[in-house]
């Protein structure tokens, strides 16, 4: 008798967890998608924005944290009013440049030694010293002849604007051979709050100056020459004006120019 044929069992195993269109993979395409159509609606809309805007956008771009937050927040569009900053600190700048120009010391050994340039902060002035010091005396926080009128003369020149102002002190990396535990920390905060008491003297508003701040040799003009002369320096940064200052500054603008008009004249 023959054997029956036996049909044999076939057991399907399926593997768990999805796979090919099932899973998650096409959801990162996806958001890469999204971004990408977003990033192409921007770009479409800059080129067809004003130059204003492309001013502002390039310069949140070029500062984020400085004077774009200040000065562009306002309702014409950043970019014209920081481009507006900008266009009165140059003016500002060649003002003192020419005031300076008065003193004689200035343009016999200090002209090389003051450097201006408008930043994201404001105008930055820097007085940079000599190996024998040259606007504050060698090791001392007191201010040469040739220092005090420098500052005498900016702060004539910054009394005429509703701008504030900050102070910073800066030395070398060589230590201070003073003793008696004073370091360059000190030396450079007592150099620049001579400068900012100077000022006051000769007529600057004590609620015009901000910040004082003495940085030793932290922040090196000469980052390669860290003993360099020249990384010995008081900077005084006008700053630009905020939203509120704007406003009350162009709001008492009229009275002040009425005020000067109608000034009497001078008897003899």
């Amino acid at each position: 008798m023959a054997t029956p044929h036996v049909q044999p069992i076939i057991i399907k195993r399926k593997k768990a967890g999805h796979g090919g269109h099932h899973g998650g993979a096409w959801k990162v395409a996806y958001a890469d998608f999204v971004t990408a159509m977003m990033a192409l609606f921007i770009v479409l809309w800059l080129l067809s924005s004003s130059a204003d805007t492309k001013k502002a956008v390039s310069g949140y771009f070029r500062d984020p944290t400085g004077a774009g937050k200040e000065v562009g927040s306002g309702q014409a569009g950043s970019g014209e009013q920081l481009s507006m900053a900008r266009e009165e600190m140059e003016q500002l700048k060649d003002k003192i440049e020419a005031a300076f120009r008065k003193v004689p010391e200035f343009q016999e050994a200090m002209k090389d030694k003051v450097h201006m340039i408008v930043t994201g902060e404001g105008l930055r002035i820097e007085f940079t010293e000599t190996e024998k010091g040259l606007f504050f005396l060698s090791g001392s926080h007191d201010p040469t002849v040739g220092g005090k009128e420098l500052l005498t003369s900016l702060a004539v020149e910054v009394s005429k604007i509703p701008n504030q102002l900050l102070i910073e002190g800066h030395t070398d990396s060589r230590p201070f051979s003073g003793g008696k535990g004073y370091s360059n920390w000190e030396l450079s905060a007592d150099r620049a709050n001579a400068a900012r008491r100077l000022m006051e003297e000769a007529g600057l508003p004590a609620h015009k100056v901000t910040q004082v701040r003495g940085f030793a040799d932290q922040l090196l003009r000469e980052q390669k020459d860290s003993a360099a002369p020249s990384n010995r320096r008081i900077s005084v940064v006008i700053q630009y004006l905020k939203n509120a200052q704007v406003e009350a500054s162009a709001s008492v603008a009229p009275a002040t120019e009425n005020k000067v008009a109608e000034k009497p004249k001078a008897t003899h």
